[in-house]
């Protein structure tokens, strides 16, 4: 809350002796990045940029939802004061949040030329924005950019969220399954992470299973673990794909069997997912 308060003093106040920017337009960039920055820490967990915005709903007036607002003005800043990291900070985030992590990770690597890498929340924030501008996979400038910041703080839990998945990419299963075990242990069933690395774990254990038995603890436990947080929360159609392809790669034909018809009656009014139950089960010869 602090920083979110400090971005928008630090952005509005030098402006507003600016005499050709309205006032209005200051008030919906401070709230936008009010918003930015309490919203950002939550995106790389959720996977949605638009969280926070989404729920300053009936606020359009101000355009406080549309990154597009902020952007511009942090454009004029870093073109004023080049050397001001914290305006490069701001300027990732808003591009982030507007889905051009391109630009975002341009303007962190600005940020860290400035600042050093002695900061795992910048560091990180750059190895994320890599990410997304290489499709989700994690290329090796984001890979040395979460170790460093691991370097630092080694409870950073997006670096060791992203690690892992290099780890897998790389074939080090029980590497990705070490990693993402430990951050597991660290984290809270209640949040989405939590959902996130159980999922990712039982693809493992299916992936280990086919091609290298023993590299990851547990396998079955893994599998378990999905089946427990879908019979809480049954309304996750890809959740119950990734159980039917685990269930069917660990031999339990009849558990796999039990999840489809539990998935098909769960979705039974969502033709697309019962399009992917179909092609699942037939890939799996489950019938």
């Amino acid at each position: 809350m602090v920083v979110a308060l400090l971005a928008i003093a630090f952005v509005a106040v030098p402006l507003l002796r600016a005499r050709d920017i309205k006032r209005t337009g200051l008030i919906a960039a401070g709230l936008a990045l009010f918003v930015l920055a309490i919203g950002s820490t939550a995106y790389w967990m959720v996977g949605r940029p638009y969280l926070a915005q989404r729920e300053a709903q009936g606020t359009d007036a101000l355009s406080v939802n549309k990154p597009s607002t902020l952007i511009p003005l942090l454009i004029q800043r870093v073109r004023q004061y080049p050397n001001d990291s914290r305006a490069w900070r701001f300027l990732g985030q808003a591009y982030m949040a507007a889905r051009d992590p391109v630009n975002a990770a341009k303007a962190l690597a600005r940020a860290i030329t400035l600042e050093g890498k002695g900061d795992p929340e910048l560091t990180t924030a750059y190895g994320e924005a890599l990410v997304m501008a290489n499709g989700g996979k994690v290329p090796a400038e984001a890979e040395a950019a979460f170790t460093a910041a691991l370097q630092v703080d080694p409870s950073n839990a997006p670096a060791r969220f992203y690690l892992g998945d290099a780890r897998r990419a790389k074939g080090d299963n029980a590497g990705a399954a070490q990693m993402w075990q430990s951050l597991l242990a660290d984290t809270s069933p209640a949040t989405p992470l939590y959902q996130m690395l159980v999922d990712r774990m039982a693809l493992l254990t299916a992936d280990v299973t086919r091609g290298n038995p023993g590299a990851a603890p547990d396998p079955r436990k893994m599998v378990e673990m999905l089946a427990a947080r879908l019979k809480g929360d049954p309304n996750d159609a890809l959740g119950w794909v990734r159980l039917i392809r685990a269930y069917a790669v660990l031999k339990e034909t009849a558990k796999a069997k039990e999840a489809l018809a539990t998935a098909r009656k769960t979705f039974a009014d969502n033709p697309d997912a019962q399009t992917a139950f179909n092609t699942a089960a037939k890939a799996l010869n489950l019938e």
